[in-house]
């Protein structure tokens, strides 16, 4: 009975959530970078585990007591397994394996697989995770293991597959499908199968294809004990949440005390030394909602698995104190620095930190499961090492009324090298000082409590805004889901020679470090609040070209697979592709900025792309552009507006830059290409997806650097007609990517929408991306590629991409800035005409000038 009220609580408050303030498919609570990354995957606080971007649990637990009574306000109960066969993150097994097709009685127990090879799993073709490595099309394992009992409640396979696969248990089909996983899953085994299972030796056989792409095997069998619910706490109910661009705050009543909490990672662009510092903080403020004196306490855990990779790794715990902190720090037993890369990773070295100001009323300890009811009854024996710890925290509040308290504890993460640059382990940016340690970070955000958080919530307030005035509450609304997504997405760290890098990580489209057409549409946010950052993310690939390792005539795809930055590790180029993207992104630092110094510095290197632009841009050769999901293109008009306006970039910079020979040659040049365009692209009503093939279309994003740089190349015209056209196409969900299929990108909407001259226009095309990024059913950090049918993703998530949300934000202030320089201007030649005798045909002749 107990059990079915909390359920009706539970659905009850799910219910009062539409009204929230804030809607979102996941919500971040601690967002810095690729690695240190949490978020709530539910609208109500207390109905899953917290979780990495990645989808694996990464716990953060609050408890408050109030007058005796425990309530929940934060995290669920992480699903936790007992290992009967272990994969290959606990023990390294051996299995016999072969990779020539075997018999068809392969699977069975009887089966003679003495002349296979034997290998140690994983099998795979990333030689810094794979133990054996598999480079063929099609592999056969077979493992023996032992059990001395059959008596097991729910039993599951614990599997990792890349690509199709089949497997078996004692001769009798377990699974098959076909497809992949980019991380382990847990298939329940049936009764019919697992009554297979005999005491002694068994055989688990598998069989994968690799069709394309990585390949990958990894498995065992797991029981999941029965569920236990501590009904002693309640669960605390949740009133509203609401997201601003660096904080996610909920409401909370737990009884006769109303909390609300706030997690805040002060990610502001303005202050590098503040973005680069690796601490977020967990704000509670109490207070009594009848006016009565509460006796009240808190309660925060975190869960060591924020440490490690996989829940199975060693981990190592202590607590102590220093710089008036009580501190307790964990990481793994290995430490395997920048030993692994690739996408559904999580970082498995450095350490973990929770902080709180010392004092009598703070309590903490590690324990080796989770707190219960009675956590704030007991101390609890520390221990030091183990597998899935946690650090607990209690804060004695003492007696709480009608005034308001406040607490707060940090949670912070010390990566020591955070990537590796062309062979060398690059410290993070916050260690640039040699004597620069985690506890001067955590003492430094501690004492800064009030004044970060004020700093935050101001600009937080001027990012709303922006985007308010720039486009409406719902587009105001998108921008502040995206702002820490897209910062998060990034590691910032010094070079080898002095220069920022801000190093994105392709997060769910294949992990690629520093992907220039990831680059790109990430732009810009950073161009609008700090082009130095964007700096960051070019400077890896002029510097690979510049240093004669990337030697081809166009620009390099990525640097390579995070966290590892020694060279492209894309299977393709996309030559057409990234040279615009670069060009068009350097031109754009120049236009903000004012100025072409940065452009000066790589002038050579631009130089070689605008001329292979000039040759192979405008009827691009069948080839991938940033939309490599959709396949391979001939003839992209849509590529072939962004040699155009890359183009167009490179003229401009080069009238800044004073290079008028080269201006004179380009200008033509692309203004001939416009006029082509028009006629090849032209298909009536609108302009099609290809040049050769008309009846079809696509979103023309790449027209808005056009717009938004005032290059003024494209008539308005061809704006206007491709507006008039998309509004006919929306689905529910958006507009989709082309006529190819129903899916979207979000981030090219945005930037599409931008071509819009009407403000309803601009509306008819975000509205249904807002209403994506609050209906959507996937619940995962903003995924920017989606069915614009049912609002369902498609692929990728927590990407740095959705930056590009703040395309109208920047044009926005780039009109404002021209129209400041243009009253400059004009008051500057008043002023000179007022005070200076000239004739009335020399003013006329100024005026002319002008």
């Amino acid at each position: 009975m107990k059990r079915l009220l909390l359920v009706i609580v539970l659905f009850f408050q799910f219910a009062v959530t539409f009204a929230q303030t804030s809607k979102a498919p996941a919500y971040p609570l601690i967002t810095h970078d690729p690695y240190f990354s949490i978020w709530s995957a539910t609208d109500i606080l207390t109905a899953s585990p917290t979780k990495h971007w990645t989808g694996a649990d990464h716990s953060l637990t609050g408890l408050i007591k109030a007058d005796g009574i425990v309530y929940r306000f934060l995290g669920s109960t992480d699903v936790t397994y007992k290992t009967i066969v272990p994969a290959s993150d606990e023990v390294n097994y051996e299995t016999t394996y072969t990779e020539t097709a075997p018999s068809n009685e392969w699977m069975n127990t009887a089966f003679d697989d003495s002349r296979w090879r034997k290998g140690i799993a994983p099998f795979g073709d990333n030689n810094t995770v794979a133990k054996t490595q598999w480079l063929s099309k099609d592999i056969w394992v077979r493992r023996q293991f032992n059990i001395g009992d059959t008596d097991f409640d729910s039993l599951f396979l614990k599997l990792r597959h890349d690509d199709d696969v089949e497997v078996y248990l004692n001769g009798a089909e377990l699974y098959k499908t076909k497809g992949w996983t980019g991380k382990f899953i847990y298939l329940p085994i049936r009764d019919a199968v697992k009554s297979k299972l005999i005491k002694g030796k068994n055989i688990l056989a598998i069989h994968v294809a690799n069709t394309a792409g990585g390949a990958w095997l990894d498995a065992g069998i797991v029981e999941k004990p029965k569920e236990l619910v501590d009904e002693t706490i309640k669960i605390a109910v949740q009133k509203d949440v609401r997201i601003t661009a660096m904080q996610t705050t909920y409401q909370f009543t737990c009884g006769k005390i109303d909390l609300t909490l706030t997690f805040t990672s002060p990610l502001l662009l303005t202050d590098l030394s503040l973005l680069a510092r690796p601490v977020s903080y967990i704000s509670a403020k109490l207070k009594s909602n009848d006016g009565a004196m509460h006796d009240v306490q808190l309660y925060f855990g975190a869960s060591t698995d924020i440490a490690v990779n996989t829940p199975s790794q060693q981990v190592e715990a202590k607590k102590y104190s220093a710089n008036g902190l009580a501190i307790m720090k964990a990481g793994t037993k290995e430490q395997p620095v920048l030993q692994k890369k690739g996408d559904d990773l999580r970082i498995d070295w450095g350490y973990m930190y929770i902080a709180a100001p010392f004092s009598k009323n703070v309590e903490q300890s590690v324990t080796d499961e989770a707190a219960p009811a009675n956590v704030f009854q007991h101390h609890r024996k520390t221990v030091q090492s183990g597998r899935h710890l946690w650090l607990n925290t209690i804060l004695n509040t003492g007696k709480i009324g009608a005034t308001e308290k406040e607490q707060f504890i940090l949670i912070g993460y010390d990566d020591l090298y955070s990537v590796q640059y062309f062979g060398k382990n690059l410290k993070p940016w916050w260690k640039q000082d040699p004597s620069a340690n985690m506890e001067q970070q955590l003492s430094r955000a501690a004492t800064g409590y009030k004044t970060t958080l004020q700093k935050c919530v101001s600009f937080s307030k001027t990012i709303h805004d922006d985007a308010f005035k720039a486009g409406g509450e719902n587009y105001a609304k998108l921008c502040e889901l995206a702002y820490r997504q897209s910062i998060a997405a990034h590691k910032l760290v010094k070079s080898p020679e002095g220069e920022i890098l801000f190093l994105s990580k392709e997060n769910f489209s294949n992990g690629s470090i520093n992907t220039v057409d990831v680059t790109y549409p990430s732009a810009p946010l950073y161009l609008a609040y700090n082009p130095s950052l964007l700096k960051g993310m070019l400077n890896g690939i002029f510097y690979y070209s510049e240093s004669g390792r990337w030697t081809k005539p166009f620009a390099a795809h990525d640097l390579g697979t995070y966290p590892l930055a020694n060279g492209q590790t894309y299977g393709e180029d996309m030559p057409v592709e990234e040279c615009g993207n670069m060009i068009i992104l350097t031109a754009a630092i120049s236009r903000v900025e004012g100025s072409a110094a940065y452009a000066k510095k790589h002038w050579k290197t631009l130089s070689l792309w605008a001329n292979y632009l000039s040759k192979e841009g405008f009827d691009p050769a069948n080839q991938l552009c940033t939309d490599d999901f959709a396949g391979h293109l001939a003839r992209n008009t849509n590529l072939s507006v962004k040699a155009i306006v890359a183009l167009g970039g490179y003229t401009q910079m080069a009238k800044q830059l004073g290079e008028k020979q080269i201006a004179e040659k380009y200008l033509p040049l692309t203004k001939e290409m416009v006029r082509n365009w028009m006629k090849m692209a032209d298909d009536g009503d609108h302009y099609a997806l290809t040049f050769d093939k008309k009846g079809t279309w696509s979103q023309k994003y790449n027209l808005v650097w056009d717009k938004v740089l005032g290059m003024n190349l494209f008539p308005q015209e061809v704006f206007d007609t491709e507006i008039r056209y998309y509004l006919t196409k929306q689905n529910e969900f958006g507009l989709p990517l082309d006529s190819r299929a129903t899916y979207t990108k979000s981030d090219w909407i945005v930037w599409t929408s931008v071509l819009a001259a009407d403000p309803k226009n601009f509306g008819a095309l975000i509205n249904p991306v807002y209403h994506y990024a609050t209906q959507s059913t996937s619940r995962v950090p903003l995924s920017d590629w989606h069915q614009t049918t049912d609002g369902k993703m498609v692929g990728f998530q927590a990407r740095s991409v959705v930056g590009g949300f703040f395309m109208k934000v920047l044009e926005q202030k780039l009109k404002k800035s021209e129209t400041i320089s243009s009253w400059i201007k004009r008051k500057t030649k008043q002023h000179y005409l007022s005070a200076v005798p000239h004739t009335a045909t020399t003013k006329i002749a100024l005026l002319k000038t002008k």
